[in-house]
């Protein structure tokens, strides 16, 4: 359980999970948490951006097919709850009914957009508390934990979004995601100021400064997300592939790494297929 992992030592490093192929090869490798990540279902799932545009069906379907079909703690990015106050409580209930251990909830107005993009806003700090209140009352299971995220520090400042965060753990919160600060001074002043568990949230070429894990163990984080990593890793194999096609009209000569087509079946489960084909054979 992740709410038992978050108690005792080190760092939890989160590979971004985005459709059930990233999904299944994070999962055999050993990680403590997976973080399905906003950003990559809606550009995996509906190849647009992510500013608000995904309906809470559509991510809570998406939480399900990756919870049941992993054994990795999920952390699953929430948003905004997808509407008002009634629809936080909806998403909580949801998403603790669909498999995830933990949801990320913000403090951007609807409809929100990716983090660590220019143009974000935040509601007034009552509402935010309010969400954050509600998501907690929601959960049937104290095990399932709600982290508290707010954007406060790109438009308002870091001190109002400091204070923020002040004000989530009042209301509840079990965990704090400080988003976006823009340097290590300010990470480490994210650390002092807080003794509970924060989220680190890594996005290469994004805002933060992404560090190793002794640093931000050292900054005073428990959590460390990397939600765009494997899909621009995947993004850049499938763009170099695709162009050695394209151009040479094969894959023959593809130096890049791929796997092989056996164990890619084996990762999708074809061996129960098999084993329940040479079961149920009928003779003739």
């Amino acid at each position: 359980m992740l709410s038992a992992r978050i108690k005792q030592p080190g760092l939890i490093s989160a590979p971004g999970v985005f459709d059930m192929i990233s999904a299944r090869i994070a999962d055999g490798m050993g990680f403590d948490a997976l973080y399905m990540t906003g950003f990559g279902v809606v550009a995996s799932h509906l190849g647009l951006p992510d500013a608000g545009l995904a309906s809470y069906t559509e991510m809570v379907g998406r939480v399900h097919q990756i919870a049941t079909g992993t054994k990795t703690a999920l952390i699953a990015d929430g948003d905004t709850g997808y509407g008002g106050l009634l629809n936080v409580d909806f998403t909580v209930r949801g998403y603790e009914a669909a498999g995830a251990q933990a949801i990320q909830i913000e403090d951007q107005e609807f409809p929100k957009k990716c983090g660590h993009t220019p143009g974000r806003r935040v509601v007034r700090l009552a509402d935010a508390v309010n969400r954050i209140k509600v998501a907690t009352q929601a959960r049937s299971s104290r095990d399932f934990l709600v982290i508290a995220r707010t954007d406060a520090r790109t438009s308002l400042g870091l001190d109002e979004a400091l204070r923020r965060g002040e004000a989530f753990l009042k209301a509840g919160a079990d965990i704090l995601f400080i988003e976006s600060p823009e340097s290590e001074e300010e990470m480490a002043r994210i650390g002092r100021t807080f003794d509970v568990p924060l989220v680190a949230n890594m996005v290469e070429g994004g805002r933060t400064p992404v560090l190793d894990k002794n640093e931000l163990e050292d900054l005073g984080f428990k959590i460390a997300i990397f939600p765009t990593s494997g899909l621009l890793a995947a993004g850049a194999a499938l763009r170099s592939i695709y162009e050695e096609i394209r151009s040479k009209g094969s894959s023959r000569s593809w130096a890049g790494d791929m796997y092989a087509f056996d164990e890619f079946c084996r990762l999708m489960g074809f061996e129960r297929i098999w084993q329940f084909e040479r079961q149920h054979a009928e003779t003739t």
